[in-house]
């Protein structure tokens, strides 16, 4: 049943923002003058396993074809007219803090390069790299050939494509064995399908193939016009279809290779690092299975490696006479065996690198004579590297406290040079040349950071625990400005994910000087969820014992604070996404601990959501929440869902952020949210919401327009800090 919204307080809004209360001198904040939306209430029963939950909110939720519609109906009317208002509000709401916006936004992007360009690698003739003109938004792409004096090749000018759109994305990129032809992906809407074209390089045509409704990439064959692509499922977004495209031929034509009819699973194609094989992958939470195809013969059939079976994971590289494999077979920290490419299935499996309890082994890259690994230990990736007859087994090493360091881009095989890059908490991200016999480096670049007043030396970073309350030690990571004495009186900002295994990593970041500068600690709680501490720290923080994660994060909070770094009235908690579930489960469970939460593009309505089956994610997460269908986990997630447990309480100070064509988390959740919070609250802290209408869950796409919400973010916290400048 469509009911009109109520229109009464778009009007007060605009007449709001240039009055104030009576007693709004008292000292009485902003946004206590200015009347706050009200969202109608439209009173829906969702009954499951016997128990009703209501939600009066029900009614945000659009379909795609609603909003794409040329003409909206009296329902997306009344969701526009909402969501506009809770943008209106929140600029007036922040009116006061416009400077403030501007120098936090014009120092961000005033710290960056404006005509950088990237560290060229070189792949089969030819030296790659992207670069920025001065002042644009968005990347030109090129390449030159590995000749004295070759002449650049613009392959793709993104100002000039993305001129005229509000979201312009550029996916994959993929050169054809020849050089001759590239395939690549666009997306204009920010849901994440591309639609993908071809372009010949040497006369600069574009071709009439498009291939639409794709994830972007495609794998070549060798002969150099038949690629490999994955389709989307139009409701769903799942990557469900892997097809065969001729050039010349319209898609219609094009053949169906695989389709991965199990929809707890996503499907994706790609070509061996080696060249030798196209690849298919299928994978779940809990389970992979991979396919191969020569790269010679399209049209041959294609192999299974190892059927999927529950609770196996695999990776696949390819050398030589055989396919190497990273698994958690019998390994949960993972081991590397390898098998002969015509003898795949697990019981030709002999191990290459043992499991080990302490050490997580993430990935691996296979060169000629060396294998390189990357590995986590105590919380912090490593990198090892090995000659394959066993002598120069070796670690690179580092000496920060908390740092990042991977394997960068390395498509030559037949090299002792490695590519890695480096960064920490106060050191810039550089891009290192390693070589593998030597040990000689040689950094090829260090991310300039355009303020001469910067030094990483007038920055100091620590490693902490803090203890959860069943007694695990959790790592944190942090940083601040020297000179800063942690108090009770200093505003930290603490950040977390905490979810899919995803590791929080200790980055330098040049935006965060903003914060640091003017007095501010930054830490990151690497709470379980995550896989820091090894896959273990992961199974820990999911499905059943999904409290973890949050649990684990008041607790670093509360640590923070009993060890003199700040106080609850000074400390802000932030996280997006999975990482904004975490923010409305602990302003639920403890909401007194934090002056200020900002929730990006946060997953709050999570009962509802995981048994949606036509919501994007939904069906291949059942492994990371637990499917609601179950009782059992319908009851666990109803007890921690921040929508489903917005109470009348005093809530501290929020900023929730969102985009409209958001396609991982809708911009329903956060709608709903904050409606529900703001009918619920007890007391006049702020609450606002900042929903891009433009874009998704990755935010503008412009290399500087994401930076106003950064710039939004660090003012509403500023802000409370009564920081004006």
């Amino acid at each position: 049943m469509k009911i009109k919204l109520i229109k009464f307080f778009i009007i007060s809004i605009v007449f709001a923002v240039g009055c104030k209360k009576e007693d709004d001198s008292s000292g009485g904040r902003p946004h206590q003058s200015i009347e706050a939306p009200v969202a109608k209430k439209v009173k829906k029963e969702l009954i499951t396993h016997g128990d009703t939950r209501i939600d009066n909110y029900f009614w945000m939720r659009l379909s795609d074809e609603q909003k794409n519609a040329e003409q909206p109906d009296e329902q997306t009317q009344d969701v526009l007219d909402y969501l506009n208002s809770e943008n209106d509000y929140k600029t007036a709401a922040m009116k006061h803090t416009e400077e403030l916006q501007k120098k936090l936004y014009d120092e961000i992007v005033g710290r960056i390069k404006k005509d950088d360009s990237s560290v060229p690698y070189n792949d089969n003739g030819y030296s790659y790299y992207t670069r920025y003109e001065e002042g644009m938004d968005y990347a030109l792409y090129c390449r030159k050939k590995l000749e004295d004096d070759a002449e650049e090749e613009v392959m793709l000018n993104g100002p000039d494509m993305a001129e005229g759109f509000s979201y312009f994305g550029i996916g994959s990129r993929s050169v054809s064995p020849n050089n001759e032809l590239l395939a690549y992906g666009i997306d204009t809407i920010s849901r994440r399908r591309y639609t993908i074209y071809f372009k010949n390089l040497q006369t600069g045509e574009t071709l009439p193939d498009q291939l639409e409704n794709t994830n972007g990439r495609v794998a070549w064959a060798n002969d150099n016009k038949t690629v490999f692509y994955t389709s989307k499922d139009s409701i769903t977004l799942r990557a469900n279809k892997i097809y065969k495209h001729v050039l010349g031929t319209d898609q219609s034509k094009d053949e169906l290779v695989y389709h991965e009819e199990d929809d707890t699973f996503s499907t994706f194609v790609y070509r061996s690092r080696s060249d030798k094989f196209i690849m298919i992958g299928s994978q779940q939470t809990l389970s992979t299975e991979y396919r191969f195809l020569d790269a010679d013969t399209p049209n041959g059939k294609w192999k299974v490696i190892q059927p999927r079976v529950r609770d196996l994971e695999y990776e696949v590289a390819h050398f030589g006479d055989h396919f190497y494999i990273r698994t958690n077979k019998d390994a949960t920290n993972f081991k590397l065996v390898k098998t002969p490419i015509n003898a795949t299935t697990q019981e030709n499996w002999t191990e290459v690198i043992p499991h080990r309890k302490n050490i997580l082994l993430e990935n691996f890259t296979i060169f000629k004579n060396h294998l390189v690994l990357g590995e986590r230990k105590e919380g912090l990736r490593t990198i090892r590297v090995m000659n394959w007859n066993g002598d120069n087994d070796h670690y690179i090493q580092f000496d920060d406290p908390a740092y990042l360091a991977y394997t960068a881009t390395n498509p030559s095989f037949d090299t002792n040079v490695l590519r890695y890059s480096y960064t920490s908490l106060t050191t810039p991200r550089s891009t290192i040349d390693y070589n593998m016999d030597t040990k000689e480096q040689t950094t090829l670049k260090e991310q300039e950071v355009v303020d001469a007043s910067f030094s990483k030396d007038n920055y100091v970073s620590k490693r902490l625990y803090a203890t959860a309350q069943d007694g695990v030690q959790i790592p944190i990571s942090l940083v601040y400005k020297k000179g800063v004495t942690p108090s009770s009186d200093t505003p930290l900002q603490l950040y977390a994910y905490g979810s899919y295994g995803y590791s929080t990593e200790p980055y330098f970041s040049s935006t965060r000087l903003s914060l640091l500068d003017r007095g501010f600690i930054y830490a990151i709680a690497h709470i379980r969820g995550g896989q820091e501490m090894g896959r273990q720290w992961y199974e820990d923080g999911k499905l059943l014992q999904k409290k973890n994660t949050f649990t684990d994060f008041i607790a670093v909070g509360e640590h923070l604070i009993a060890e003199g770094f700040t106080s609850s009235d000074h400390l802000y908690a932030s996280g997006g996404s999975a990482g904004g579930l975490l923010m409305g489960a602990v302003l639920n469970m403890k909401p007194d601990l934090w002056n200020g939460v900002v929730a990006a593009v946060p997953f709050v309505d999570v009962v509802s959501t995981m048994l949606d089956e036509t919501i994007p994610l939904t069906t291949f997460e059942f492994d990371e929440w637990g499917n609601p269908k179950n009782k059992e986990y319908y009851d666990y997630m109803k007890s921690y869902s921040p929508y489903d447990n917005v109470e009348a309480k005093a809530y501290p100070n929020i900023l929730i952020t969102t985009g409209y064509w958001d396609s991982q988390v809708q911009y329903w959740e956060p709608a709903k949210w904050i409606a529900k919070l703001r009918e619920l609250k007890t007391n006049d802290n702020l609450l606002i919401m900042d929903c891009d209408m433009e874009t998704g869950h990755g935010g503008a796409s412009g290399r500087f327009a994401r930076y106003k919400r950064t710039a939004l973010s660090y003012a509403f916290m500023m802000d409370l800090e009564g920081i004006k400048e």
